[in-house]
């Protein structure tokens, strides 16, 4: 199989799923950490599919949904002052602060605009010689190494007038403080097929040596999902606690060389906040000594406090795969894609936007 028609095959999918009936009866629970399968495994109505011992559980692999309700105020007072651009990515948009949200101070007048990459900043900061641009660097592993490339060509060029406010986490950390929450009871995962084609597999391997749960990096189409979970109900089957690869056309086990060396050469590994979270040791990038300069809060001199929001919102314990967005009181009541309370429901990766789009109430039977 080469093309990807050939993962969206229905013959195949009908196979893959008979077969998945036959494995195992034990009940299991199995985490996709990427926001962009939670909403693929709901599009080609997976769930539906799948024997009834087999639960997946959403977790927290959507950025801007774990990102801290303080970074977008801060990102909202940025924006106020009338030297600064800001530059963002479309799914920051709607996430609702304590003041607002970026899409109300745009239509208030302030400079915001949407890119689709770091890179489209160098345009705009050689446009605009007399603004100072902030581009908000939110993002996992796949996204960083741009933040980092960018801020090199930056410096390469010579532009002085763009900064970042950066947000990047980093993914096995956050799966490791999640494996150790014992009120989550989680027999494997599904690895992110775009987070793995930059770090590859190695870093999931202290899932297997120190907690004796196994996982499968795996892709996007139906089939990929499909065949990842085959192989992963085998592997809690067998107790099996391998890392295994299942997405070999795109993932190498040393992921991407020249990704992960702009990376190192930008970044320095730091403890992180994660919305509803906390804080999760070695699990976010800030610029190092090299480039601080391109650092928003060091340039701005703001003395940035983490919090995250208390509107009633359970983001939290959605991310962690405690709760799903059925159970929050504010789900499709106060809370909907039009007028988002919680960050979940913002991103077309967010746990609750999947759910609002997808999920169907069971029919109750009729006494």
């Amino acid at each position: 199989m080469k093309f990807v028609d050939e993962f969206k095959s229905n013959d195949y999918s009908k196979r893959l799923v008979e077969n998945l009936q036959t494995i195992s009866t034990h009940k299991l629970n199995i985490m996709e950490v990427c926001g962009t399968h939670t909403m693929a495994i709901f599009r080609y109505g997976i769930r539906d599919v799948l024997p009834a011992n087999v639960n997946l559980i959403s977790g927290p692999g959507c950025p801007v949904c774990v990102t801290p309700q303080s970074y977008i105020d801060t990102a909202l007072e940025l924006s106020s002052r009338k030297d600064v651009i800001i530059a963002t990515f479309g799914d920051m948009m709607k996430v609702p602060g304590r003041r607002g949200s970026l899409l109300k101070k745009k239509a208030e007048g302030s400079d915001i605009r949407i890119v689709y990459s770091p890179m489209d900043c160098l345009t705009i900061a050689a446009q605009n010689p007399t603004k100072q641009i902030v581009f908000l660097a939110v993002g996992f592993e796949t996204t960083a190494p741009m933040t980092a490339l960018t801020a090199i060509e930056a410096r390469e060029t010579g532009l002085n007038n763009l900064f970042f406010f950066t947000a990047h986490k980093i993914v096995p950390p956050v799966m490791e403080a999640l494996v150790q929450d014992k009120d989550i009871n989680l027999d494997g995962f599904l690895l992110p097929g775009n987070v793995s084609a930059i770090i590859g597999t190695e870093p999931y391997e202290f899932l297997s040596k120190d907690f004796k749960i196994p996982g499968v990096v795996t892709g996007f189409e139906p089939v990929d999902i499909l065949q990842a979970l085959n192989t992963l109900v085998s592997l809690i089957n067998k107790k099996d606690y391998r890392i295994v690869n299942d997405y070999k056309r795109v993932v190498k086990t040393d992921g991407n060389s020249k990704a992960k060396e702009y990376l190192n050469k930008a970044f320095n590994i730091v403890d992180s906040n994660w919305r509803g979270i906390g804080k999760v040791a070695k699990s976010g990038l800030e610029f190092n000594r090299q480039f601080e300069e391109f650092d928003a809060l060091k340039h701005f001199e703001i003395n940035y406090e983490e919090y995250d929001g208390g509107s009633g919102c359970r983001c939290g314990e959605i991310l962690k795969g405690k709760i799903n967005p059925t159970q929050c009181p504010l789900f499709k009541k106060l809370c909907t894609p039009e007028n988002p309370v919680g960050s979940c429901m913002v991103s077309s990766e967010g746990t609750c936007a999947a759910y609002f789009r997808y999920y169907k109430e069971p029919e109750k039977m009729e006494a």
